[in-house]
């Protein structure tokens, strides 16, 4: 008599940017809690070195890195690598289903390799639209790529779902979960609690500001650089100039953000310039800040988790929820407009509380348990 033996179905879950890993770790933490299931990781590495410090502090090993990432890559030269790379994945692999997180040329092209081989998608913060195929540029059309493909789309919020069911995405396959970046910031600032992993940098900074109101600072857009960047760079330098307040700015590694501001920012003593942080570390500056001002998407999301207002700089933003909350204000790229709402958050404590003390839209931190619990009912039913 012999014995069979059961297969368990496997996920691939790939990713490749330092934001995709934040948001998609506790995805991969809870999947791979699942005794039925299988679950692999394929990193493409789209973003080196930003991303291994992730997976570093995530203790996630991949089981398939295509290290893609060359400088000064075109987003033609590095789609056609991903879909090349991730398809022999795919096909070495044969999973059940595929996840995927946000709007990355990795997350498109996981999903187009996937859909060539007719394997199912789970798109991870699915519906965010800003309705401008050329604001964020190009992830607008990347997330809509992946919806057309997606059979599992985990909304974040209701406007998102919303969003999803006007484009007659079926509402059986839509499902509201929060947002996966909501609990990768409780699991960080629960690790938190022990400041002596922070970077030494940044201990000394909290130091020598002490006596100021700091504002964290974010920006690397692509359709911000060129007038955009130099505007806010404009900005932030008549925001330093008053002496209660001081700006700890971690600079992306893109060589053209860091000429703007170093030019307009390198000779301020109240402005540090320091070099990108891992997780933790920027979860302790969301922690120590007054508030945040940034172009980024997913510090909208994640400041106001810990009661700190947000001024987005960008002229659209896919996650209006913030907004209509009162947490995030769009300000743009205009010079005197973001000067003159930083201003109002530093003297005007009623708008500041109000803006501090906000609901946060976009989840409760049960979001990653909620996705696993579809995805290994829809494999073992």
């Amino acid at each position: 008599m012999t014995t069979q033996m059961t297969i368990k179905p496997k996920i691939l879950t790939i990713f490749g940017t330092r934001p995709e890993a934040i948001k998609l770790f506790p995805v991969v933490q809870a999947l791979s809690a699942r005794a039925s299931l299988e679950t692999l990781t394929c990193v493409t590495a789209q973003h080196r070195e930003m991303l291994d410090q992730v997976l570093q502090i995530a203790d996630i090993r991949p089981d398939f890195d295509l290290d893609l990432m060359k400088a000064n890559q075109s987003l033609d030269d590095l789609t056609g690598r991903l879909l090349s790379g991730i398809g022999k994945t795919l096909d070495e692999t044969k999973p059940k289903r595929v996840v995927v997180q946000g709007d990355t040329a990795t997350a498109m092209c996981g999903a187009l390799a996937a859909y060539y081989r007719q394997i199912p998608v789970s798109h991870v913060e699915a519906g965010l639209r800003s309705y401008n195929i050329y604001h964020p540029w190009p992830e607008e059309v990347n997330r809509k790529i992946i919806g057309t493909i997606a059979d599992q789309h985990f909304a974040p919020t209701e406007t998102s779902a919303a969003a999803l069911r006007k484009e007659n995405i079926p509402a059986e396959q839509i499902y509201i979960t929060g947002n996966t970046v909501i609990d990768a910031l409780l699991i960080t600032a629960n690790k938190n609690s022990d400041t002596s992993s922070l970077y030494p940098i940044l201990s000394e900074l909290y130091k020598k500001f002490s006596g100021r109101r700091i504002i964290g600072v974010t920006s690397h857009r692509r359709e911000n650089l060129g007038d955009g960047l130099t505007n806010i760079a404009s900005a932030l330098r008549s925001i330093a100039e008053r002496d209660d307040v001081a700006l700890i700015f971690p600079v992306h590694l893109n060589p053209k953000v860091r000429a703007i501001m170093q030019d307009a920012l390198g000779d301020l003593d109240n402005v540090a310039m320091i070099e990108p942080l891992d997780y933790p570390n920027f979860v302790s500056l969301l922690n120590h800040c007054s508030f945040m001002m940034t172009d980024s998407g997913g510090v909208q999301e994640e400041a106001p988790a810990l009661g700190k207002p947000v001024l987005v700089m960008r002229d659209t933003t896919e996650r209006p929820e913030g907004v209509e909350a009162g947490t995030a204000k769009l300000v743009g790229t205009d010079r005197d407009v973001i000067l003159a709402e930083a201003t109002r958050l530093l003297d005007d404590e009623a708008h500041y509380l109000a803006m501090a003390r906000a609901h946060n839209p976009f989840g409760d931190g049960t979001a990653s348990q909620q996705i696993a619990d579809i995805i290994e009912n829809s494999l073992i039913a």
